[in-house]
């Protein structure tokens, strides 16, 4: 084996000779593969895919995150395919019975009473369940990397790949457990899956980086990576902003420093305020007809946005053309009774900011910059938040990654926002967390700590303590008075934890003598230490399941519960006290 020309962190898992990533984004998708042998070498040598598009689109290394159903709930094509066909089938007045999703990753992250039966709408108020969904997205993404592969004769050995899906960090682990089981369906065996962090990847895939590759940073090599130094990662998604403090240690393994947050504040954000943008100068109804039945059209001139919105710049003074559909004209005409261009002319608070040039809209710049102007504000604030923390001092850098940092608006926001602190944009900044993810997969122990989000605990009963317990929660189990509700503790919030390191082992004892499994129920606070899990920042996370039906005494089933904090996941061990077996245990976060 080649000698490494870079610091590979050793993990202390099996080594996996091939890891395919697998980035399913808000806005776009991709997949990435690298062999074990080439990682060693050189940890940037990850193959991506280039995705073509008969849209007039060029050439990409990721596509569409876009999945479309035949009308018997089937799959039919997912990408840039999926959108093309959507929009043919649209201007044939075809798509009516079809079941087109775009942008449906935010669900994860948006519905609080996720479960595995929770429906997902598509553009037309379609009803699909969302776990074929993201399974079938999955299942084309990874079975995509493998024909590729096939293709190109790389030597694929399937059971040789361990597969790593991106999420991103201020994911709840309901919505992570959601995703493991979207791509076990999708036919990823769960020992060779594991989820990566999305900050935590684009990080990894910074720290190799050549120091040409990143704009800001200067000298030899990207100083904020050396050991001791302190950077914030800003990975600014479609759908989500993902943010966290890392430290790099003298192995070269990163230490988080606070707690992984952030929120909606994506690039989806300003196609919003483009869309409230044309509804004010059309009209509600107007805009709801067209974007109902014009489809296609719908889809061209968002398409043409979305170029628009990349590439727009701060300091620029030209006006942005977009090119207005002739049936939204059409639509005006008829609902307003009036010509559409004529009745912009009009309105004197648009007179200034729009104009028309035949069938080509002409928007200010000024204009265009106020699509901005909320979003970056709220990025911006955020960030202001966080480096007022005193666990955060010394952090001088942004780590810029992610599609939406791509963004001209946004970097100049964050320059003009924090003066003193080093911006750093990576040349692929919208691959960072994609190839960063292979990386991962790798080195999975190049992560050495993590920041605990929430208190962790379970519900457990006491045995009743007259001077402490309010007697609305006392109850008689087997004829011994209990305290219920109580919240015992074994995680608190803020709390930095190894990967890798045991908590102590919380002892339990089933409350009845009948019982032959056990549901152990799991919650988290934002308190520290609550008391009761009623209290409020209490919320219900899910269920331990533990069969202990197979142990003869009650005695006997007096067991240990230990949950792992310090991975991606929670993990989970639980054993019977006398004798030490390892109990039959699972989490259960989905219902």
């Amino acid at each position: 084996m080649a000698s490494s020309r870079y610091p590979v962190i050793a993990a202390a898992v099996k080594e996996r000779l091939q890891v395919a990533a697998i980035d399913f984004g808000t806005t776009y998708s991709g997949y990435a593969l690298s062999f074990r042998s080439d990682f060693v070498d050189d940890p940037l040598k990850i193959m991506t895919n280039q995705w073509k598009s008969g849209a007039g689109r060029p050439a990409s290394l990721k596509t569409s995150s876009c999945i479309l159903f035949r009308p018997d709930q089937s799959f039919d094509s997912f990408g840039f395919e999926a959108e093309d066909k959507y929009a043919e089938l649209a201007m044939d007045e075809a798509h009516f019975d079809w079941f087109y999703f775009k942008r449906f990753k935010m669900l994860l992250y948006e519905n609080k009473d996720l479960n595995r039966s929770t429906m997902l709408k598509d553009d037309k108020g379609l009803e699909m369940p969302a776990m074929a969904v993201f399974t079938e997205g999955i299942r084309y993404l990874k079975d995509k990397l493998i024909e590729s592969c096939e293709d190109r004769s790389y030597g694929l050995h399937l059971h040789e790949i361990h597969w790593v899906i991106t999420v991103p960090a201020i994911w709840d682990d309901t919505a992570k457990q959601f995703m493991r089981e979207a791509a076990i369906n999708a036919g990823i065996e769960t020992d060779h899956l594991s989820l990566a962090l999305e900050p935590e990847a684009a990080s990894l895939f910074c720290k190799y980086l050549p120091v040409e590759k990143v704009k800001g940073a200067t000298g030899g090599g990207i100083s904020c990576f050396a050991p001791g130094k302190r950077y914030l990662v800003l990975d600014a998604g479609g759908g989500t902003v993902d943010i966290t403090i890392h430290e790099t240690q003298r192995d070269h393994t990163v230490r988080e420093l606070y707690k992984a947050n952030g929120g909606p504040w994506g690039g989806t954000k300003i196609d919003e305020a483009f869309i409230n943008f044309l509804t004010d100068i059309t009209g509600p109804d107007v805009m709801e007809m067209f974007q109902r039945d014009h489809t296609d059209d719908f889809l061209d001139l968002m398409r043409e946005f979305e170029i628009k919105k990349t590439g727009f710049a701060p300091d620029s003074d030209q006006k942005i053309t977009f090119k207005m559909p002739i049936s939204i004209h059409e639509i005006f005409q008829t609902v307003r009774g009036e010509d559409f261009r004529r009745s912009l002319i009009s309105k004197h608070d648009l007179r200034d900011q729009v104009t028309f040039a035949g069938d080509k809209l002409r928007v200010q710049s000024g204009q265009v910059k106020t699509f901005f102007t909320e979003t970056c504000g709220k990025i911006v604030s955020h960030l202001n938040d966080i480096f007022n923390e005193g666990s955060v001092c010394g952090t001088d850098t942004i780590l810029m990654v992610g599609g939406f940092s791509e963004s001209k608006m946004l970097q100049e926001a964050i320059r003009n926002g924090f003066p003193d602190k080093k911006i750093i944009v990576p040349a692929e900044a919208g691959l960072a967390v994609l190839k960063g993810a292979v990386i991962f997969g790798h080195s999975p122990k190049a992560i050495a700590s993590r920041v605990a989000r929430h208190t962790y605990g379970i519900k457990i009963n006491k045995t009743f303590n007259r001077a402490v317990h309010p007697y609305s929660k006392m109850m008689i189990v087997d004829y011994e008075e209990q305290c219920t509700d109580c919240f015992d503790k074994h995680v608190e919030i803020g709390q930095e934890v190894k990967v890798g390191l045991e908590f102590d082992e919380k002892s339990y004892i089933p409350s009845s003598r009948n019982q032959t499994s056990v549901n152990v129920k799991v919650y988290t606070s934002d308190k520290k230490s609550p008391e009761y899990v009623d209290e409020p920042g209490c919320n219900l996370l899910g269920n331990i399941v533990i069969d202990v039906s197979d142990i003869d005494t009650y005695e006997e089933r007096n067991f240990v519960v230990k949950m792992i904090y310090g991975d991606t996941e929670l993990g989970l061990e639980a054993r019977v006290l006398k004798t030490g077996r390892v109990l039959n245990a699972s989490f259960d976060f989905l219902g």
